[in-house]
């Protein structure tokens, strides 16, 4: 008996698989046909191929493992090209590596992808090897002959037909050539004549160039085209029945064939090859010709021109089935012809089976159609062709052709197949009019995208509920009609449902609002929040708002009359409060005060903002405007408008004053645009002047601005007023736009002496006039006459230029051309463009000439004489002020001091800052001790006699010069000194010192922007009631007032903590915690919020559980204890029961999310308790609540129990009878008993000395993807 081989059944569970039936279900069989039945060793585990050597040579074993596997070939190949010395274009030996010949390399690698390497032979020829895939090995091939060896050049001729075969078609052939060759070849264009080929390269590639050419044409040479002309009626005979008879031609000639297809109508007929196969095959083709011509004759039937494509055929292949069986030709008449006659050709005695062929295919497709109402087509087809599909399936020569708006289906194909169809067609049709019905409804246009509704919710809904299908017409139709197809009764239905919505739709209103546009963005809100919310008040109301590019103001409503109603009156109240915050005032406040109503960062303006609830728009600093736009509530503007003027007149002595003018006058005091009471505002030092809006018959003119500004105003006013009421008289003059500063005068002297003579008013051109040079005077006819002459006399004199000189000492030259000659250009503007010429530098000379108008150059004389003056009288003052206030002094970007400069008219300098470093160390020295200062001896130190430093003397960094007029500099140090910070300290509680900080010293930071002043709270530490304000002396009034009214406000809100920090406990069963507490904190809210109190629970780790603490006013804190006490009465009140409910409805009952409970627990009004995981009874429920609703709550549990349990028993009845787990599984195979696993036989180990595999070795049978450890080695680890 032979040794088998056992292995395990889990190893080899394909192979088992794999056996035959009668292998696997041998089960009687002895052992010895068991044995006989079991797989050898070779059969289960083929062996792999090895070669054989046989007689007829090698050959592969042919086993289960043989297959024939393509030669793997490397894509890099490595060619080598050799440059002889005398072909080198690089010849500098010294250089190889490098220079010219290393960066051509480099390009050619980078150009082709190749890599190049280059050597030197013995003879100096270069070797170049080059490896990379071959396309690019030949590119760089190509580039190296061109680039890196010597070009020569040859020319060979051929016949110019031979041309295009030497370029091949696209140029691919010429491409082919060059890339082989390494050359260049170029062949003349089709226009020359020349038949010369010019090839460029290396004498090597030029031979090979030249012979591949005239290898090409010599192979033409031998090629012949022969063209015969044949009457098109006998092509078919030289072609024959699907191109047999030509094919055998070719086929037997070697020629090539060309005969025009059916569709080209051309005669001539090509054959082209060698001459003596195209003689050959011209022979064969007149041959057949001829015996046609001879033989052949011709019959014409009439033939239904319908019937004309069957007898064609598809792709005419009916006509050569005609030709290959009765070797007749039959001719069509065009497509485009009107002609049914059908010409037969061929042999007499064919004739007749031809023409029976042809008749039996035009009669062997027949047309039918079948009645159906074309809004039954669809569904015939079917969804996506499905029904229409099945029948064409089974017959598919016959095509079934649907006609839109006709109610009948055309049929064609064969006879017996169309009846077929048609028959199946029928019963369909008969089918889907018993059981579909239509109907059409007639609904206006504008109401169809309305009921199809948004994304089509409205429609698909209708056509899923009453199955049925809805065609609502495009909008491009214009059409009314909606089509309803399906089951009767859901058409009917759907139609009721329609005609409802079409209704309703009808009741909708459209109602346009007129809404200014400016007011469409606040309404819309930021990205559409506030509509939003609109729209969600009223779902049903369509709110349309226009395109902005439009400027319309009409916004669109539309819904249910009543909804657009209601819709229409909340938006108009939000447009009116819109309209009542935008109401709008200008106030006119001095361009100087603006800064004071800003205040120290914005806190001012800001203040006033929030109080007023306004937005308070300020002009640009660079802007002339003066005026301030208040814009909110109307009671809110006036109120921010008193604010702002009640602070400019705390800051300057401004009064406001109405005169009454007559209104019909006031457009005249106005002037062209605005000129004439501009010109009153800048005369009366910069009053403002408001005259009330045109139309609303107001007589009352408001003046403000300083006291006698605002009288002299006043007065010229009911002057001019008095004048326009008797008689105004206007007049118009030119001057050139730089006398008219002269013509005014400094501070408008010269103006005002000739309105006081004449009591006329001139009016001169502002910056935003277009014409500059129109003087307008305005009075009484004989004040403008006088004035007019007066000031043509000016002009007049201004015209007359003259020179004059004057002497002004060199000294104060540097005064009038410094600052680019600012002091030059300030006389020029003042004084009608007097020019002034100063020596230049260098000259010793004293003499200064004036050019301009005589009246010009006398004023500006005078001028610079003033200033001499002032220069002579000019004295240095210093001013001792600490230099820690001199950036107070200064001012924000050194307003101040620049105001104090302008006021007085004196030069200010301060001095550099000290180095706090310097002044340490220098502080330092003089600490030192005498020991450590350096000797001196007779007062000297390094050679020089220093002199005593006074200990009183101030420094230098204090030390602030003054240069001007005496007078002038005292008053400007008087000034300096005013603006210096003085410090007061306030008596504040320490223990309100925080508050008065503020959260991150807010609060302190808000009281210095008010106030403009520091204030310095002492440290903590020091425990110092003391708090100290520096500032200018005239805010710290103010400052110490607002310190000591917050100090109040404090020890207000001290008190009222006080009273608000009452505190009471109420004792409560902590059990009854969580319903005072509520559902997310819902009833302990109410009770703080409604009380105002605060009410604290205990903490887990509190000793007293039942204590609950109240905070707050000692009213509500009792208030809020009474509440809490009235639900723990409540609660008191309540019972909790047992019940026993099975564990395995729980979670039918608690529902998703617990959502069953939340119901049961609403609807009865009890708490229900269910047991945690690893309670000691799982099926106990407590229920708590009034004992009258915790008995309904049982009842209902239990009812839900016994549902629930139905269903649970149910399923567990189910489950009996489904599939073993896999535990089941192998306690099955368990009781198969023990499997022999997969057995072969004549295992190599049963028959030599091999040692059997080891089954448990992950060596001998790895796993797959799982790493094999590798056996240990004497010589260490493998390395690969």
């Amino acid at each position: 008996m032979s040794s088998v081989a056992v292995l395990t059944q889990e190893s080899f569970n394909e192979h088992r698989n794999g056996l035959l039936p009668e292998q696997s279900g041998a089960g009687g069989a002895g052992p010895g046909e068991e044995e006989e039945a079991l797989p050898t060793y070779k059969d289960a585990f083929p062996p792999l191929p090895e070669k054989a050597a046989s007689p007829e040579g090698t050959q592969e074993t042919a086993n289960a493992w043989t297959s024939k596997i393509r030669p793997l070939k490397s894509s890099v190949i490595t060619q080598v090209f050799h440059v002889p010395l005398e072909e080198r274009k690089y010849k500098d030996i010294n250089q190889f590596g490098e220079g010219d010949q290393a960066k051509v390399c480099v390009d050619i690698m980078h150009k082709t992808g190749a890599h190049l390497e280059l050597s030197l032979a013995k003879d100096q020829g270069l070797s170049i090897m080059v490896s990379g895939k071959l396309d690019a090995v030949m590119k760089a091939r190509k580039e190296i002959v061109s680039r890196l060896q010597t070009q020569a050049s040859a020319t060979v001729a051929i016949p110019k037909e031979h041309h295009r075969f030497v370029i091949g078609k696209n140029g691919e052939k010429l491409q082919e050539l060059e890339l082989k060759t390494a050359t260049k070849i170029q062949i003349p264009r089709p226009d020359d004549p020349s038949n010369q080929i010019k090839i460029s390269g290396t004498k090597e590639g030029l031979e090979k160039a030249k012979h591949e050419i005239l290898l090409i044409s010599a192979e033409q040479d031998k090629r012949a085209v022969e063209r015969v002309n044949i009457d098109k009626v006998y092509h078919p005979f030289i072609t024959g029945a699907y191109n047999k008879v030509v094919g055998e031609m070719m086929q037997e000639t070697g020629a090539r064939i060309n005969v025009p297809p059916p569709s080209v109508n051309k005669t001539e007929i090509v054959i082209t090859g060698e001459k003596e196969q195209v003689a050959l095959a011209v022979t064969m083709i007149k041959k057949v010709y001829e015996d046609k011509k001879k033989n052949a004759t011709t019959i014409a039937v009439e033939v239904k021109k319908s019937q004309h494509k069957y007898v064609i055929g598809p792709k005419g292949n009916t006509l050569q089935e005609i030709l290959d069986k009765t070797g007749v030709s039959v001719e069509i008449p065009p497509s485009d012809s009107s002609s049914e006659t059908v010409i037969l050709r061929g042999e007499p005695d064919r004739l007749g089976q031809a023409l029976t062929e042809v008749y039996a295919k035009a009669n062997s497709y027949t047309i039918s159609s079948v009645t159906a109402p074309s809004w039954l087509h669809r569904f015939i087809i079917g969804k996506k062709g499905q029904n229409l599909a099945k029948i064409t399936q089974q017959m598919p020569k016959v095509h079934i052709e649907f006609t839109e708006g006709e109610d009948k289906i055309t049929l064609e194909g064969p006879t017996k197949d169309v009846q077929m169809v048609q028959g199946q067609i029928e019963v369909i049709v008969t089918d889907l009019v018993s059981r579909m019905d239509y109907t059409e409804i007639s609904v206006d246009p504008k109401f169809h995208r309305h009921l199809i509704g948004k994304g089509g919710v409205n429609i698909n809904r209708i056509k899923e509920l009453h199955k049925v299908t809805v065609r609502i017409p495009p909008d491009n139709e214009k059409s009314n009609l909606i089509r309803i197809e399906g089951d009767p009764q859901g058409v009917q239905e759907a139609k009721k449902e329609l005609l409802e919505l079409a209704s309703r739709m009808e009741n909708e209103r459209t109602k346009d609002l007129i809404i200014e546009q400016r007011f469409h963005r606040a309404i819309i809100g930021q990205k559409g929040e506030k509509i939003k919310e609109v729209r969600d008040k009223f779902p049903e109301v369509i709110i349309n708002f226009p395109d902005p590019a439009q400027k319309s103001d009409i916004v669109q409503l539309r819904g249910p009359r009543t909804e657009v109603e209601k819709c229409s009156k909340f938006m108009q109240k939000i447009v009116a409060e819109m309209v009542e915050n935008s109401f709008s005032v200008s106030v006119p406040i001095f361009k100087q005060f603006h800064r004071n109503i800003i205040g120290k960062g914005g806190s001012n303006i800001k203040k006033i903002r929030e109080e007023t609830n306004t937005k308070i728009d300020l002009p640009a600093e660079n802007s002339n405007s003066e005026m301030i736009v208040i814009t909110g509530k109307k009671a809110n503007c006036e109120a921010a408008r008193n604010r702002i003027l009640a602070i400019q007149k705390e800051l300057a002595n401004i009064t406001e004053m109405e005169v009454s003018i007559p209104s019909k006058l006031h457009n005249s005091l106005i002037g062209s645009k605005g000129r004439l009471v501009r010109s009153i505002m800048e005369e009366c030092g910069g009053v403002h002047i408001h005259f009330p809006t045109e139309g609303s018959g107001i007589d009352k003119v408001t003046i403000r601005g300083p006291v006698e500004e605002v009288e002299k105003a006043k007065q010229q006013l009911l002057a001019l007023a008095e004048e326009k009421q008797t008689k105004s008289h206007t007049a118009e003059l030119r001057a050139k736009p730089e006398y008219h500063k002269f013509l005014i005068g400094k501070g408008g002297g010269n103006i005002r002496k000739v309105r006081d003579s004449t009591g006329a008013r001139i009016i001169f051109p502002t910056a935003e006039d277009k014409d500059q040079e129109l003087i307008t005077v305005i009075g009484t006819e004989e004040a403008v006459r006088e004035a007019q002459k007066e000031l043509e006399e000016l002009i007049k004199s201004l015209d007359n230029v003259v020179e004059d000189t004057m002497n002004v000492d060199p000294k104060h030259h540097r005064y009038f051309v410094s600052r680019r000659g600012q002091v030059l250009r300030d006389l020029a503007d003042e004084y009608g463009g007097v020019m002034v010429s100063f020596p230049r530098t260098g000259m010793a000379s004293d003499k200064v000439t004036l050019k301009g108008a005589k009246e010009c150059v006398e004023a500006a004389k005078k001028r610079m004489q003033e200033i001499v003056e002032d220069l002579d009288a000019q004295v240095t003052m210093e001013c001792v002020i600490s230099q820690k206030f001199h950036r107070s002094i200064m001012g924000p970007k050194g307003s101040r001091i620049q105001q104090i400069t302008r006021d007085h008219n004196v030069q200010i300098k301060f001095p550099e800052r000290e180095d706090p470093q310097a002044a340490a160390a220098a502080a330092a020295a003089a600490a030192a001790s005498p020991a450590e200062a350096p000797i001196q001896e007779n007062g000297e130190a390094n050679g020089e006699v220093k002199e005593p430093v006074d200990p009183n003397a101030p420094k230098k960094c204090d030390v602030i010069v003054l240069s001007g007029r005496k007078e002038r500099c005292e008053a400007a140090v008087e000034a300096l000194k005013a603006l210096v910070p003085v410090t007061i300290e306030v008596e504040v509680p320490f223990e309100l010192h925080r508050y008065i900080i503020g959260q991150k010293g807010s609060g302190i930071r808000k009281m210095m922007d008010e106030f403009e002043v520091n204030i310095q709270v002492p440290a903590p530490e020091q425990q110092s009631d003391k708090i100290s304000i520096t500032g200018l002396a005239n805010h710290l009034d103010r400052a110490k007032e607002g310190l000591l009214d917050r100090v109040k406000e404090l020890m207000a809100e001290q008190e009222d903590r006080a009273l608000r920090s009452y505190k009471l406990t109420i004792t409560v069963d902590p059990k009854y915690h969580p319903k005072i507490i509520g559902r997310k904190g819902a009833i302990i809210t109410t009770i703080r919020t409604e009380h105002d109190v605060n009410i604290q629970f205990p903490e887990k780790n509190d000793e007293n559980q039942d204590q609950i603490t109240i905070t707050g006013y000692e009213h509500k804190a009792i208030a809020a204890r009474d509440a809490i006490q009235a639900i723990v009465n409540d609660l008191e009140d309540m019972i909790s029961e047992d019940i026993t409910l099975d564990s395995r409805v729980h979670a039918r009952i608690i529902g998703a999310r617990g959502k069953g409970i939340r119901k049961i627990m609403d609807e009865f009004k009890v708490d229900l308790r269910f047991p945690q995981s690893g309670a000691a009874d799982p099926n106990l429920v407590t229920v708590t609540g009034r004992p009258e609703l915790v008995d309904e709550a049982i009842d209902h549990l239990l009812n839900l129990e016994e549902e629930y349990m139905a269903d649970v028993v149910e399923n567990e009845a189910k489950m009996a009878y489904m599939r073993p787990s896999g535990s089941s599984a192998a306690a099955m195979d368990e009781h198969r008993g023990p499997s022999k696993g997969f057995v072969v036989r004549e295992a190599p180990w049963t028959t030599g000395n091999e040692k059997a595999p080891d089954m448990s070795s992950s060596e001998d049978f790895p796993s797959f993807g799982a790493p094999v450890p590798t056996k240990a080695s004497p010589w260490g680890p493998k390395r690969f």
